[in-house]
């Protein structure tokens, strides 16, 4: 695989650069030990070295446990020729661990801060690992590309409060990432991991099912972060479809349906589609034409059933 590009350059989507770029952003940290993983005191030593705090406005909770970044890898199965992207590398706990193990990571954080210091820190702690970094400068909402080889994995801390559009906007962007670990808020991880028929079914479940088999794959503490969130969080495995949906109606028709249907999620979908379709009548025409029940509701479908809908949305007219 070719090397990433070894000095800054900008892009559409931001800024990147690679591990050695901009050595002034260098901040004294611990001295660096066998171990290059961060642990609590480094945590908060580099923390305020950057003069930063976490905010609850960028849903930021830094990771403070060797430990548990390295089972987040091996739970990940990333493997020495993975690529792997990363959202939210914040202070770069999980970016070690992820160093340690993969051909190379490339970051994508929006913090000024945190996205300047993050190269010094995998210089000063990895060295020997540097040239396998790049770092984004962009919110990850708008990137449409990354430098280097095409990301083969996508593991990531998520920050709460955008864990899922950010985790659908990697996989539909990124084809090539074929396997997913997230971390997110544990309700989160429950509703991306749900299937048909429980109670936390809905939109997250069946657009994540569009990408990926989906599943939970462990619960994490509140004890590994700084500060400590005031909810659990939990592990989310996402493997890429093998092949995808077939069906002749395109992603974002498919998608229509599933929010119509979950947006009025109480109501029969014959109703609940009625302003999809133009009418509850078109909407009840294309439901029997997908062979759905007019009366059934959105959290009894599969993504398959919903991409059939979408089909049939002009049988009603």
């Amino acid at each position: 695989m070719t090397a990433p590009r070894p000095s800054g350059g900008t892009t559409r989507m931001g800024t990147w650069q690679a591990a050695s770029f901009h050595p002034r952003t260098l901040v004294p940290v611990s001295s660096p030990t066998p171990d290059a993983l961060l642990g609590p005191a480094d945590v908060r030593e580099l923390a305020a070295a950057l003069g930063v705090r976490p905010t609850k406005q960028r849903g930021q909770n830094f990771v403070i446990d060797a430990n548990t970044v390295r089972r987040i890898v091996r739970t990940a199965e990333v493997r020495p020729d993975d690529v792997v992207v990363e959202v939210g590398p914040g202070l770069g706990s999980l970016t070690l661990a992820l160093l340690e193990v993969a051909d190379r990571v490339t970051a994508v954080e929006i913090d000024d801060v945190l996205a300047a210091a993050l190269p010094a820190t995998i210089t000063a702690r990895m060295p020997g690992r540097a040239d396998r970094f790049a770092l984004v400068h962009s919110d990850a909402m708008h990137v449409t590309e990354l430098p280097g080889p095409a990301p083969t994995a996508l593991v990531a801390n998520l920050p709460y409060n955008v864990a899922v559009p950010v985790l659908l906007h990697m996989l539909d962007t990124f084809p090539s990432i074929e396997r997913t670990l997230v971390m997110v808020q544990s309700e989160v991880a429950d509703r991306l991991a749900a299937a048909p028929g429980n109670k936390v079914y809905g939109v997250p479940s069946v657009k994540a099912n569009w990408y990926a088999d989906v599943k939970r794959a462990g619960a994490i503490g509140r004890n590994v972060f700084w500060p400590a969130p005031n909810v659990d969080s939990g592990l989310v495995s996402l493997v890429r479809r093998a092949e995808p949906i077939k069906t002749t109606a395109g992603k974002d028709e498919v998608f229509a349906v599933i929010d119509a249907a979950f947006a009025q999620r109480r109501k029969t979908l014959r109703a609940a589609l009625a302003g999809w379709a133009g009418s509850a009548a078109a909407a009840e025409a294309a439901l029997v034409a997908a062979g759905v029940s007019p009366q059934a509701r959105g959290e009894a479908l599969t993504v398959e059933e919903f991409a059939r809908i979408a089909e049939h949305k002009e049988s009603g007219k």
